[in-house]
């Protein structure tokens, strides 16, 4: 929960445990604020609201408050990951409250699908926006009202005009780097034309694109964000949440400052493609809190670099091209960037939270290698993940001797740890499956010719099965095309694993294999990264020529029986081959399949 604590709880302790984690500026902020008592003298009612609904109300019981405000148009992706644990992480570091709030100022492409993705990936990331009394996420949408009233305040202390030009006479108009702003032929009304314009605006009575309300600040500013920016717009759509109340919607730039404040939000951290809105952001919030509207003291943005990770794009548009031009199954294909496709592919919230940490915070854009994103689930897993045998590339091996050394039919008991390091104080669970006269291995572990150094089966040669015992390879057999249909071998006595004597016979190399009586047929999809291209999309590329053409393979593989009875979303290690998942969705007790979450190494590295 992220619940304000007193000092001397065990949530305190956790949290100043938290606390000790390396600075950043983000962290060095926020204490310098605490320590000037920046915003000790804040009130809270218990809900959003204007100055008047907090004045009377107790101080905050939170120290700081931040925010993750998602607009709800698409599915959340790994630098939306980073944020979350910023955000969160943060306020729960400094005794503060984070809250989720859904910035749906943009009717035409937000969704309650969004909304629900959104909601589950923060909770499932391991994080929380309940406080006493409201665990309820928020919603800019439910500021509409007051967002109105504070344009009409605008426009009545002169800080705002109704223009008419059109969208292409606005940016002419408007001046570039080199060249001032020219005032537009409205910007002279009087506040009464101004409100009664607007007004009309607001009842219907103009076209969609007929007019916007802009603010009044400066068409010379060296700041082309400060040239007047539209602050409301009239568009005729179907919000998912207000309907049809509104047919004039606040700019994003207008909004946030005002929902921000609103929430009493102390600390609002963005990424760096969003400074150059910061004075207008200040601008917003001077204006409101000059008039009585907004409580003081406003809140104070803050910016970090965006998160740019090797082979990967996070382009939302980019994301959704290649979902509804069908190069991905959808927007939770293991191979996508995204919060739901990381979490199918296998990915662990405690993963991704550690990924966070370890590349920081700062305000200089850099490129992250997906080896580290991969190195932290590695991690994880190493710990946790109960370990099975997994041919992927099946043949059969027979053991020509079994009936006559061990009986036929003859299915002998065999296990191996589940779990090679279990945490301290519990037991290693253990897994169990039979050897008997046929086994598959995989296809790579014989040669028929061995390469030099090579040191698995081939006539002659010794090697062990893992868990049970020595064999010795005496040929193969192959169909008219000359492929290998059974590999031959003789089983050693008295060398199972574990039993007195077992080590009296040396071998160089254990390979693995599952026993045919008792191994179980199981889909298994081997994902790569999507794209070839370190940087897909950068430079103007075309990322769709970068897609990783092998990016899946789908094979039919054979999995030991303890395996056969895994959960959907229970992770393994398929031993030699990697970390796997049992897919969320189609994985079923009886038809399994598994994804490759990742490789026991960096195959990519140099």
């Amino acid at each position: 929960m992220s619940h304000p604590t007193p000092a001397n709880t065990p949530a305190a302790a956790a949290a100043a445990a938290d606390a000790a984690k390396p600075s950043n500026f983000l962290r060095q902020v926020i204490e310098a604020d605490l320590a000037k008592g920046t915003y000790a003298t804040r009130r809270w009612a218990g809900s959003p609201g204007d100055a008047a609904h907090h004045a009377a109300s107790d101080p905050d019981p939170a120290k700081v408050r931040t925010r993750f405000p998602p607009e709800p148009n698409g599915y959340l992706h790994i630098g939306h990951a980073k944020s979350i644990c910023i955000n969160f992480g943060l306020a729960r570091d400094y005794g503060g409250v984070c809250h989720l709030r859904f910035d749906d100022t943009n009717p035409e492409k937000e969704d309650t699908e969004y909304v629900n993705s959104i909601i589950d990936s923060v909770q499932w990331l391991g994080f929380d926006w309940s406080q006493p009394g409201n665990d309820k996420p928020y919603q800019a949408s439910d500021y509409f009202g007051f967002m109105y009233r504070a344009a009409e305040y605008l426009i009545e202390a002169g800080h705002a005009y109704v223009d008419e030009q059109t969208a292409e006479q606005m940016r002419t108009n408007r001046g570039d780097f080199s060249k001032p702003g020219v005032d537009s032929p409205f910007r002279s009304r009087s506040p009464e034309e101004n409100l009664a314009l607007f007004r009309e605006m607001r009842d219907g009575k103009h076209e969609d694109g007929s007019m916007v309300l802009r603010a009044k600040i400066d068409m010379a500013s060296p700041n082309i964000n400060m040239r007047d920016p539209a602050i409301y717009r009239i568009r005729r759509a179907t919000h998912h949440h207000t309907g049809d109340t509104w047919c004039i919607y606040p700019m994003y730039t207008y909004a946030h400052p005002i929902e921000d404040a609103l929430e009493q939000i102390t600390h609002s951290f963005c990424t760096l493609e969003f400074e150059d809105q910061r004075p207008f952001y200040d601008w917003v919030l001077e204006r409101l809190t000059e008039g009585g509207l907004l409580a003081s003291p406003p809140p104070r943005q803050y910016e970090f670099s965006r998160l740019n990770l090797t082979y990967v794009i996070t382009s939302k548009r980019k994301l959704a091209q290649l979902v509804y031009d069908h190069k991905v199954s959808g927007w939770d294909d293991p191979r996508m960037p995204t919060i739901v496709g990381l979490r199918r592919r296998g990915y662990t919230a405690a993963a991704l939270q550690t990924f966070a940490e370890r590349i920081g915070v700062t305000k200089s854009d850099s490129w992250i290698d997906y080896a580290t994103l991969e190195g932290c689930l590695r991690e994880d897993l190493e710990l946790k993940a109960h370990r099975g045998m997994a041919v992927l590339n099946p043949v059969k091996l027979v053991l020509t001797n079994w009936d006559e050394v061990m009986g036929a039919g003859h299915l002998e008991p065999c296990s191996l740890p589940a779990l090679p390091h279990p945490p301290e104080g519990v037991e290693a669970p253990v897994r169990h499956f039979t050897i008997g006269k046929e086994v598959w291995i995989e296809r790579e572990d014989f040669e028929e010719v061995p390469p030099k150094g090579y040191k698995r089966l081939f006539p002659g040669n010794r090697v062990r099965l893992k868990g049970a015992y020595v064999i010795e390879c005496t040929g193969c057999t192959k169909d008219a095309n000359g492929k290998i249909t059974e590999v031959l071998a003789t089983v050693v006595p008295d060398t199972k694993s574990g039993t007195p004597g077992a080590d009296s016979v040396k071998v160089k190399a254990a390979i693995t294999w599952v026993g045919v009586a008792d191994g179980v047929p199981a889909e298994v999809r081997m994902y790569d990264r999507l794209f070839l291209d370190a940087q897909p999309d950068a430079g103007g590329k075309d990322f769709i020529e970068s897609l990783n053409p092998n990016s899946l393979k789908v094979v039919m593989a054979i999995v030991e029986p303890s395996l056969a009875n895994a959960q959907p979303d229970d992770k393994f290690q398929f031993e030699r081959h990697g970390y796997f998942v049992a897919d969320r969705i189609d994985h079923q007790v009886g038809k399994p399949v598994f994804n490759l979450a990742v490789g026991l190494k960096d195959s990519w590295g140099k």
